[in-house]
C-alpha cells in the first residue's frame, strides 16, 4: 500500500490553495458569519483531550449559540447522559471547532478556537428552556472562522426527501443497544418509551 507521509508530497496531490478558499477564513465573527450562525439550530463539537478525542452534536431552537461579541461564541451544555466527553477534553485541552448547519442550506460554517466552562449565574440565566437552566456555558474564544462550501452535502444529498424517507435502514437506539449488552438493556421496549422518556427531560 502507497501512503502520504511528507507534507510536500501532500500538498503536490492537491495542489494550490485558490484565492478564495484563503479570504474567506477570518479571525473574528463576520458580520456575515454572525447571520449565518444565528441561524443555526443545530452544530457538532470536536474536542481533544487526555484519553483522545470527541466529536458530539448540539441542539437548540436557533440560535443554538449566542454571538456575545466579534471574538466570542456561548453554547449551553443542555441535559445528556452525563458521561461529559467534550467537558472532560476541554478541562484538560481548550482548543476546540465546530461545524454550524442551516437545515437546507449545503453550506456550512467552521469555528476553531479555545473553550472555557462558565458557571456564572447570570449567563447561565439567558439560556434558560422550558424554565430549565444548562448546567453550565461553554465559551469560545474564536481564532478562525470560515464556511465550508456545499460539495460534501451535494455530493451526500443530506437534505433530500429520499434520505429522510430512508431512514429506518438503520437500526433503532433501543436495537443497537439490545444487540450490545445481549438484551441486557434496549430492545423493543426501549424504544417504545425512548419519545416520551425524551419529551420530559429535553431540558
Amino acid at each position: 500500500m502507497k501512503y502520504v507521509t511528507a507534507l510536500p508530497e501532500l500538498e503536490a496531490l492537491f495542489g494550490p490553495v485558490g484565492e478564495a478558499s484563503v479570504r474567506k477564513e477570518v479571525p473574528v465573527i463576520h458580520p456575515a458569519y454572525r447571520a449565518w450562525i444565528e441561524a443555526s439550530p443545530f452544530l457538532v463539537l470536536a474536542t481533544s483531550g487526555e484519553t483522545g478525542l470527541d466529536v458530539s452534536p448540539r441542539g437548540d431552537p436557533a440560535p443554538l449559540v449566542r454571538v456575545k461579541d466579534a471574538a466570542t461564541l456561548l453554547l449551553p451544555e443542555r441535559r445528556g447522559n452525563n458521561r461529559i466527553d467534550s467537558l472532560r477534553n476541554i478541562i484538560a485541552n481548550p482548543n476546540v471547532a465546530m461545524i454550524f448547519f442551516v437545515p437546507g442550506v449545503r453550506e456550512t460554517v467552521r469555528v476553531n478556537g479555545t473553550a472555557k466552562i462558565c458557571t456564572e449565574p447570570s449567563v447561565l440565566a439567558e439560556f434558560a428552556m422550558q424554565g430549565v437552566l444548562p448546567k453550565c456555558v461553554i465559551e469560545v474564544s474564536v481564532q478562525a472562522v470560515f464556511f465550508q462550501c456545499a460539495r460534501a452535502l451535494l455530493r451526500s444529498s443530506l437534505w433530500s426527501g429520499e434520505q429522510v424517507a430512508g431512514r429506518r435502514t438503520v437500526p433503532t437506539a433501543g436495537e443497537m443497544l439490545a444487540a450490545l449488552t445481549q438484551g441486557a438493556v434496549g430492545g423493543k421496549a426501549y424504544d417504545d418509551e425512548l419519545p416520551q422518556r425524551q419529551a420530559k427531560t429535553l431540558y
